[in-house]
């Protein structure tokens, strides 16, 4: 009977240490990540997080956070509902390299009539980017889908910019991490949980 409950509480102590250690925030480049993120009324899940290196500079950590997790990106660009991709920068980027990079990966992911078709919607989310100016380090930028609303870009917790409608919208930009081509294979596969 001792050894038994010596055993069913190393148990329970572990199953409680386990769970402790899913709650904890990821540490990325020195860039913590909570295990669930607030849009709206919806909690999401930190579903994977990696680091964008472009050559061989580090140009920010990113976070993916999502209603239900997934290790797959055909699950994750599938979901509906509130998401969003966290970006803290770990150098100083001018909003014009950034607008640049991010619609050469949109380019990159879609066919060219899809791309022509999104039109209006890269050229607000151009300008919101250029309403952020030049993204420093330390500087944490929200790509956010709301279902009531659209996508939203937020820098350290400010709307810059309109919202964009659409919630196709912000699955394609979704594909600029985590489609086929993605703007960094070891980002997308840190994002997948990887």
């Amino acid at each position: 009977m001792n050894n038994l409950m010596v055993r069913l509480l190393a148990a329970v102590v572990m199953a409680l240490a386990a769970v402790g250690a899913l709650a904890q925030p990821v540490d990325i480049e020195g860039v913590k990540l909570e295990p669930t993120a607030q849009v709206g009324t919806t909690t999401l899940q930190l579903n994977g997080a990696g680091v964008r290196t472009r050559v061989i500079f580090k140009v920010y950590v990113a976070g993916l956070y999502v209603p239900q997790k997934a290790g797959d990106a055909a699950t994750l660009l599938s979901q509906k509902g509130a998401r969003r991709v966290a970006i803290t920068m770990l150098r100083n980027v001018d909003a014009e390299s950034f607008a640049t990079a991010l619609n050469d990966g949109l380019r990159s992911n879609h066919s060219e009539a899809q791309f022509a078709g999104m039109k209006s919607q890269i050229d607000a989310l151009n300008a919101n980017l250029k309403a952020v100016g030049e993204a420093k380090k330390g500087d944490v930028i929200h790509f956010e889908f709301m279902p009531e609303a659209g996508t939203r870009v937020t820098v350290n917790g400010q709307v810059r910019g309109s919202v964009i409608p659409g919630e196709d919208f912000f699955t394609s930009v979704l594909r600029i991490w985590i489609g086929d081509k993605p703007v960094d294979g070891s980002l997308k596969k840190g994002l997948l949980g990887g």
